[in-house]
């Protein structure tokens, strides 16, 4: 069998702390001192194991980083391996084409009984891990699955943007937010549904506090929370969502709706100031007074292993 190359993707162990020297920590609780230091200890052992397996592997080649060291794409490695949550493996999604796939290990996976314990004192939500394939307990079984080619990825689609007909570098594997910097500032902004460069809906003239555009895979995130469906993880469409908006009277049922995949949106901004948030807040881009912004699915999918 020939030897695999590896890039094992952490998320650091010390994301937990939460007492500084020099300053008092926010949190009273004796109880959620103690579950804050359990997540670091979950994780950094479960960090430790995967590495135990690893180095078991006679056929694999493999090298940790962290995921805050990574800058460059990530090249010449048959897979990655993300440590952490979804988190961790959306981050990596940002530094990876459609030909190396990724496998998710959810490293500190949420304990219902736990949850329900401390309900009426802190949340006690661990990571939901809705993209990893894996968790500490079958993350060996399933790297062998993989290895022996019983285990195949699955193509997520991936939303594509271009600001004044220029593409970003980046694409969006879970959502898109775009709005204006300050959250209490409202946000002006037009978009259409087109195909082929034709417009196929009605111009729609928008004050609100933004709008979200998401995948599939990233529909049962934030959109479903702001009162959107959960998509076919598969499916190739996006789905968008005007936030918050403000009288938008009969053209309330066009706020929330679909792109089809041979479809895309453009969007005219119309506020001072703007970002185009993707995955989050660490990726972003400014836009400022009449951008036009361009987003469909017509990015590289993404190839990862599904629970």
């Amino acid at each position: 069998m020939a030897r695999r190359r590896l890039l094992l993707l952490l998320k650091p162990f010390d994301v937990f702390q939460f007492g500084q020297s020099g300053g008092a920590s926010p949190i009273t609780v004796p109880q959620a001192f103690r579950y804050l230091d359990n997540r670091r200890k979950v994780h950094k052992d479960a960090i430790n194991f995967c590495q135990d397996i690893l180095r078991k592997k006679s056929n694999i080649d493999w090298e940790p980083i962290l995921r805050t060291n990574l800058s460059q794409p990530i090249r010449n490695f048959d897979l990655v391996v993300t440590v952490g949550g979804d988190g961790t493996l959306l981050q990596a999604s940002h530094f990876l084409d459609d030909s190396i796939p990724v496998l998710g290990v959810n490293s500190d996976p949420t304990q219902v009984k736990e949850v329900e314990k401390f309900s009426n004192e802190f949340d006690a939500t661990r990571s939901t891990g809705y993209l990893c394939a894996a968790t500490v307990q079958s993350f060996e079984q399933v790297l062998d699955d993989i290895l022996a080619g019983q285990k195949l990825p699955s193509n997520l689609s991936r939303i594509s943007l271009s600001v004044n007909s220029q593409p970003l570098s980046s694409y969006a594997l879970n959502d898109v937010l775009i709005a204006h910097p300050c959250p209490a500032t409202v946000s002006r902004f037009s978009f259409r549904i087109q195909r082929d460069g034709e417009s196929c809906g009605p111009l729609v003239n928008c004050r609100s506090s933004g709008l979200r555009v998401s995948t599939a895979a990233g529909s049962t995130a934030a959109m479903l929370s702001a009162g959107g469906f959960a998509m076919p993880v598969l499916s190739e469409d996006l789905q968008y969502m005007v936030r918050e908006p403000i009288s938008p009277g009969a053209a309330i049922r066009l706020m929330h709706g679909i792109i089809k995949s041979d479809q895309s949106m453009k969007a005219s901004w119309f506020s001072k100031k703007g970002v185009i948030y993707i995955d989050g807040s660490h990726v972003f881009h400014s836009i400022q007074h009449g951008d036009s912004i361009e987003l469909s699915s017509k990015a590289p999918s993404l190839k990862v292993f599904l629970p």
